[in-house]
Parts: structure tokens; C-alpha cells; sequence
């Protein structure tokens, strides 16, 4: 079953400030879409309003043409998992008591056969089995976040937010995070992430949403929202896109010149794609 999840023309804000401002996007299943944007521009707001934490002010949140407002938490929980960012570990809770509670919206009284199949489940998926009785003080920041994202899996969810996944990470777990978002990806699940990581967005996204001030300043295909213009304009940093790796360079200094010399064949800001 395909879900389709769609934002449309959400507004939020905190006293005085616009949080988000008339924002709009859709997202299909199977699909991964990536919110960018300066601090403050409104990703982590935007991953509360479509969790239906954060109520916005005008506009919705549909799940497959339902508004989210007309569904039960419960209901909610059940079909969208959701990883914060930050996540710390405190006391002595193990792995597996950590990804239990994400059963929490099928547990009535104790958990079930089937409650901990879903947990054992979630956590092979991860690669982390072997963690089931380690404290969450004892995993490292890739263990945890791992664990974090167990913990959403086990609800079954049919869509995925997941804020930041990659921050605090190393090279090492940071691919590692990115191969396991691509497997949920071929499972089907919508997953819609905040990220700060302009390459990662690029290479791993089939949308990407930017937000300026808590506005959409542009939305489609990674090629067509992350040029070096947009970026100019939205994050105030010159960079080079060199297509060949998907990545995306800022040129620190001179635009042609500095740490991070101009790549043969790669646009800067003002220059179209050859």
C-alpha cells in the first residue's frame, strides 16, 4: 500500500516569530525526502507538526487524504515513527526495554508474543540484535541512534521522521545510517528527515524541501533545489556542486579560490551547469 503523506500551507508561531510560514509539500511511499535549511528556518518545527505533536495555527497534515487532527494519538503513533534528535541515555534501561516502549501504542496491559517478535524484529533490521540486553549508557552514539531508530521501527510504522540522524555521527556510522535509511526505503516507508548535511541530502533524497525564515523557498529534485545558487541565497556560503560525486563543497574565502579550491567543471553561484 502506497501512503501518501501531504503538508499543506502550514503556519506556526511562537509569539511573534513565524516558525513556518505557508508551507506545502507531498511525499509518496518509498519516497525520502530531505527538509534543509539554516538553524531556526523550521525543520525540526515542520517534523512536530507532521507527527502531530505541534498543532499548527492554519493549515494540515494529511495521511492519505485524512487530516491528522481527525485521528487518535494512538492511531498516529501507530503509522508514523519518530527519532529526535538529541536523544541521550540515562539510568541503566536496556536496549530491549528501550525498543519495547515504541510497542507502546499496541500494549494494553503486558506485551505480547507478538510485541516481542516486533522488538527482536526491529532490532535485526538495525543490526544490533546482539545489544538486546546492553544498557543504552553503555552503546556508543551510532549504537544509540540505531537503537533510536529500533525503537521507531517497532511500531511498524508506515512513515519515518527522523531529525538530524546523522549529527554526532562519524564517517563510519554515518554511512552505515544512510545504508540503513536506503533499506527502509526499499521496504516502502515514507521517510522524511531534517538534515544538515547538504551532500547527504543530495545523494540520498528523491525530494528535498528548503526552508528560509519558515518559508519554502524551493521544493522538487535534489538536482533542481540544491544548485549553488539556492544555496547562495538561502545559506549565504558560495559552494561548488561537483556532479560526478553528488557533493556539495562551500569555497571558504575567495569564491575561486581558499581551502576549498574551485573543482574543474563544477557551478558556482551565478554560473549554470555546463
Amino acid at each position: 500500500m502506497v501512503i501518501e503523506i501531504e503538508v499543506r500551507d502550514v503556519k506556526v508561531h511562537y509569539r511573534s516569530v513565524k516558525a513556518l510560514d505557508g508551507v506545502s509539500i507531498s511525499v509518496r511511499g518509498g519516497e525520502v525526502l530531505s527538509i534543509i535549511g539554516p538553524n531556526g528556518a523550521g525543520k525540526s518545527t515542520l517534523l512536530r507538526v507532521i507527527n502531530g505533536v505541534l498543532k499548527p495555527h492554519l493549515g494540515t497534515v494529511l495521511i492519505d487524504k485524512t487530516p491528522i487532527r481527525d485521528l487518535r494519538p494512538k492511531d498516529v503513533a501507530k503509522r508514523v515513527g519518530y527519532v529526535p534528535q538529541g536523544l541521550r541515555a540515562t539510568g541503566m534501561l536496556t536496549v530491549y526495554d528501550f525498543v519495547m516502549t515504541g510497542r507502546r501504542p499496541y500494549v494494553s496491559f503486558a506485551p505480547t508474543k507478538e510485541d516481542e517478535e516486533e522488538v527482536y524484529r526491529a532490532l535485526e533490521a538495525v543490526g544490533i540484535s546482539e545489544l538486546a540486553d546492553r544498557a543504552l549508557e553503555e552503546l556508543s552514539g551510532g549504537e544509540l541512534q540505531r537503537a533510536a531508530i529500533a525503537r521507531a521501527l517497532a511500531g511498524d510504522p508506515e512513515i519515518m521522521l527522523l531529525d538530524e540522524p546523522t549529527s554526532n555521527l562519524d564517517l563510519k556510522h554515518q554511512a552505515e545510517l544512510l545504508n540503513l535509511i536506503r533499506a527502509m526505503r526499499s521496504r516502502g516507508l515514507t521517510i522524511i528527515m531534517a538534515m544538515h548535511d547538504l551532500t547527504q541530502a543530495y545523494r540520498i533524497s528523491d525530494k528535498v524541501l528548503m526552508l528560509k525564515n519558515g518559508r519554502a523557498f524551493a521544493a522538487g529534485r535534489p538536482e533542481d533545489v540544491l544548485t549553488p545558487d539556492n544555496i547562495l541565497n538561502v545559506y549565504g556560503v558560495p559552494v561548488a556542486l561537483i556532479k560526478e560525486c553528488g557533493a556539495i563543497v562551500p569555497l571558504l574565502g575567495a569564491r575561486s579560490a581558499g581551502p576549498f579550491p574551485h573543482a574543474p567543471g563544477a557551478p558556482m553561484a551565478g554560473q549554470a551547469p555546463q
